[in-house]
């Protein structure tokens, strides 16, 4: 039985909830290593004395890393295979946030980063494949709603224990804490992960057969005696032309740029919020609960998403989160001095920037084919990752000519529309390939 049709049409099972909460696990370890050094900063700055430019820095290093890794090493899980990819990719996450962790100057601390970002950045593509394989097309937006949890969730929580570990500890406690919790994380990934079904097929590895079986039986279907037919034999000239040939050249152009757009928003927020609030409160903890409530909008996103997409398409719900950003940056930018409703519209910031890329990550892996999906959604995660790095360090530059705070948030939230405009033109190229299949019919 081929394992793709049963899984797509049939009720998802234990074995597949179960893969898609692997995946959310391992997604709330990107989400803290998102926010991590922006809940220190404040911290690394008075303790090192350094000022915004190399805060920026610090907080664009892993952001760059993380971009670089989405370019160069996603794509290598199309080659050993999701589940390798990942596990290998964990274990040297592992290394860089133990090295961040013992970082004694500026310089090794920045390194520690970008080597910490190169691992996390990688990882996103196959954890997006993986989580969208194995649900099924009825609850599809479901699962990749639920799976977004992560990323947010992972946010959270570390902006709700950063206090408590920097008190204890200093700045170094919540690298310390996400150094143990990677540990863990990667010995759920060995033991619960399971490969792509679609790799197994197209890639056919040494004993494909055995490990297709195996999923089969976790399934509960029956054993195959050979592999389901490949679609698409995968050779570099096939994922170029999946990538970028007619239509999808457009689609590929309208997915990264309003990813990029987004993650410029994203990072900004993520970044910089903690910073700002406690300037503009002169209270750091004000500023760790502002970043805390940020995330927790995004975990609210999340669940928002899940629901919306058993209705509506996907793209849609993805356009009508990033146009009420739009909206909530601008009623942010406006409230920051008064701080009881700047912390209340720091929800819906967080609602819309961690909600947007929860989004980005459950519509993009259906807009490419099987044989290059981790590395057209690899790609588009690099290249808006690439981007973004360039976010904190403007910020950091913007605020040393004299930029308020507010304005920033008025910038991005500029960004926020374009991203949502690029979706709504992405769904458009569906629409319009429908009503073109349709029409020879009529």
């Amino acid at each position: 039985m081929d394992l793709r049709k049963a899984i797509a049409t049939q009720p998802m099972r234990r074995f597949q909830i179960l893969a898609v909460l692997t995946c959310l696990i391992i997604a709330m370890v990107d989400g803290y290593d998102i926010v991590v050094m922006a809940f220190v900063a404040p911290y690394v700055a008075k303790v090192w004395s350094i000022g915004p430019v190399e805060i920026g820095t610090l907080l664009s290093g892993g952001v760059l890393g993380s971009a670089a890794g989405a370019l160069l090493i996603s794509p290598l899980a199309d080659r050993i295979g999701r589940r390798a990819h990942v596990i290998l990719c964990l274990a040297l996450l592992v290394a860089g946030l133990a090295a961040s962790t013992c970082a004694q100057t500026f310089n090794q601390l920045l390194i520690a980063r970008v080597f910490s970002g190169v691992w996390m950045g990688a990882i996103v593509s196959s954890l997006n494949v993986v989580a969208s394989e194995f649900s099924s097309d009825r609850r599809r937006g479901v699962a990749m709603g639920l799976y977004g949890v992560g990323l947010p969730l992972g946010a959270a929580l570390g902006g709700a224990l950063t206090t408590v570990l920097i008190d204890q500890w200093g700045w170094r406690g919540p690298f310390g804490c996400a150094t143990l919790v990677s540990l863990l994380v990667l010995a759920l990934a060995v033991v619960e992960l399971p490969e792509s079904i679609e790799y197994l097929i197209e890639k056919r590895p040494r004993d494909a057969l055995r490990a297709y079986n195996r999923i089969a039986r976790k399934l509960g279907l029956a054993a195959s005696e050979i592999l389901p037919p490949s679609e698409q034999e995968a050779s570099r000239s096939t994922v170029f032309t999946i990538v970028f040939q007619g239509i999808m050249l457009w689609r590929t152009a309208l997915l990264w740029l309003g990813f990029s757009a987004l993650m410029a928003a994203f990072y900004f927020t993520n970044s910089w919020t903690v910073k700002l609030i406690a300037q503009v409160s002169g209270d750091p903890a004000m500023g760790v609960r502002a970043g805390a409530l940020v995330s927790a909008g995004g975990v609210l996103a999340s669940l928002i998403f899940a629901l919306l997409s058993l209705k509506i398409q996907p793209r849609l719900v993805t356009a009508l989160i990033l146009g009420s950003g739009a909206l909530f940056f601008v009623l942010f930018a406006k409230f920051m001095g008064s701080l009881g409703l700047a912390l209340a519209f720091a929800v819906g910031v967080g609602v819309a920037a961690n909600g947007g890329v929860v989004a980005f990550y459950a519509i993009s892996p259906k807009i490419y084919a099987a044989a290059a999906r981790a590395t057209g959604v690899g790609w588009m995660i690099g290249i808006g990752r690439g981007v973004a790095a360039l976010a904190p360090l403007f910020t950091g530059y913007m605020l040393n000519l004299g930029w308020k705070p507010a304005e920033l948030y008025q910038l991005f939230a500029g960004a926020m529309l374009v991203s949502g405009l690029c979706v709504l033109a992405l769904d458009l190229t569906y629409r319009r390939a429908a009503a073109e299949a349709v029409a020879p019919g009529q």
